[in-house]
């Protein structure tokens, strides 16, 4: 599976979002519908977006009990979406019940990842607010390896983490790492940043790119230096 870039396409209406996918003519990039697209628009603007030709990550974050996960994620896979995600705190439980209803009648299914620690989150703030004492990195390996002991595809973590992943998970495990800005450009309220380019090195599968791309004056252009930049 190539290296590719999943625009964030964080909007909060179909006219706004398709405007902005109206831009790229041609070409069909990798998108990522999430929470406030979704519950703006429902499950109607899933099924037009992938009509038109993207593949689509649907960045929900289900966090629930395994049951509750099991249901939902069987109606998402009914959307004919790419990638979907939960949070790895779930437990193993959930995550494997997610996998389950997720799964399709004739085995096919979405690609499926856990959440370690999101991209805002510092070590401070899990002590803090979480109650979390073991390290950052720590927890986060141990989510990851418990996503693969699930039987999931990958995880969403950040890039710096990207590598050590891959070592205690395996190379074909995916990482999906928000949290990348250009190097001449501004973090916003990530914490845990790196360039596309670094992504590459540090061995990110996918990285995901809001509004580096979305906000810029030419999101196109934004786009294809992405692509230059991480996939080469």
């Amino acid at each position: 599976m190539g290296k590719d870039v999943i625009i964030a396409c964080d909007f909060n209406s179909r006219d706004e979002v398709m405007k902005f996918l109206d831009k790229f003519q041609g070409k069909k990039p990798f998108v990522k519908i999430g929470m406030e697209l979704f519950y703006a628009e429902g499950p109607k603007i899933v099924r037009e977006i992938k009509a038109r030709g993207h593949k689509i990550f649907l960045d929900l974050k289900l966090h629930d009990i395994p049951n509750t996960v099991k249901k939902s994620m069987a109606v998402l896979s009914s959307l004919d979406i790419d990638m979907c995600n939960l949070h790895a705190s779930g437990t193993k439980a959930m995550m494997s019940a997610a996998l389950e209803g997720l799964t399709r009648k004739d085995g096919t299914r979405p690609l499926l990842i856990a959440v370690t620690q999101l991209t805002s989150t510092d070590e401070n703030r899990m002590r803090e607010d979480l109650l979390i004492e073991r390290p950052l990195p720590e927890v986060v390996m141990h989510y990851a390896k418990c996503a693969a002991d699930c039987g999931l595809d990958g995880v969403v973590c950040s890039p710096l983490e990207a590598d050590k992943v891959h070592k205690v998970c395996g190379k074909e495990f995916l990482t999906v790492t928000p949290g990348v800005r250009f190097a001449d450009g501004d973090v916003g309220d990530q914490v845990r940043v790196t360039t596309p380019e670094k992504a590459r090195e540090i061995g990110s599968d996918y990285i995901v790119v809001g509004r580096p791309i979305t906000a810029s004056e030419n999101p196109v252009e934004a786009y294809e230096r992405c692509v230059r930049e991480f996939v080469g």
